[in-house]
């Protein structure tokens, strides 16, 4: 792989799979996160125009660092050359689905198990 690696980040987020890639990816200090830095999105050279890639384009446009949440994070690769950012909404019956919510990290202090 290159010196400057670029990964592709796919997670759930509200109903739907996000496909992003960056150049910078870490562990956070934040317990249960992951940081994502340095957004790669595609050349707006040609005429046509991806609307999801432009979605998430807007979305992360003045975003320097994310903080995924690990159990949102459904793969994360390292390649070697970026494609494009994509969202893709869930429908009922999809194999995709979010970690559980409610177990013990998520429950406030002083709370019995």
């Amino acid at each position: 792989m290159s010196a400057n690696p670029t990964y592709k980040v796919i997670f759930y987020n509200q109903n739907q799979v996000y496909e992003i890639f960056c150049r910078a990816i870490y562990q956070s200090e934040m317990y249960g996160f992951i940081e994502v830095e340095e957004f790669v999105f595609g050349e707006r050279s040609a005429m046509i125009v991806d609307p999801g890639e432009e979605k998430l384009k807007g979305e992360f446009a003045k975003v320097k660092r994310s903080y995924i949440p690990m159990h949102s994070i459904i793969r994360i690769d390292e390649v070697e050359k970026e494609g494009a950012a994509k969202v893709v909404e869930l429908k009922s019956g999809e194999k995709v689905t979010q970690f559980p919510l409610g177990g013990p990290l998520h429950r406030p202090s002083g709370e019995p198990s």
